[in-house]
């Protein structure tokens, strides 16, 4: 690993530690905001261990992104999204 790769990989713990500080801000939200969320992490982390040969499966991304398994913490952390988000995210989809 290259020191640019450890660079990459220490943004990207420090991303997660971030989400993960600010489980407020819902994946609807990021969506409408930055047009990714935590489960599209989880698909990328995904493709990207694809790309290296290793086997991934979504729910073990997804426990990597959210730092637990993605049911429990949408127990405890997801809310309804509201109509205007809904809204929003309507609006900002690709066609």
């Amino acid at each position: 690993m290259d020191d640019s790769d450890q660079i990459e990989a220490a943004v990207f713990r420090r991303l997660l530690a971030h989400l993960d500080s600010r489980k407020d801000a819902q994946n609807i939200d990021l969506m409408n905001l930055a047009g990714f969320c935590r489960n599209c992490l989880s698909k990328w982390y995904m493709a990207a261990a694809d790309d290296a040969g290793l086997e991934v499966d979504y729910d073990q991304a997804r426990e990597r992104v959210y730092g637990m398994p993605y049911d429990q913490w949408k127990l405890k952390y997801q809310t309804p999204a509201t109509a205007d988000t809904v809204g929003s995210f309507e609006k900002s989809k690709p066609v």
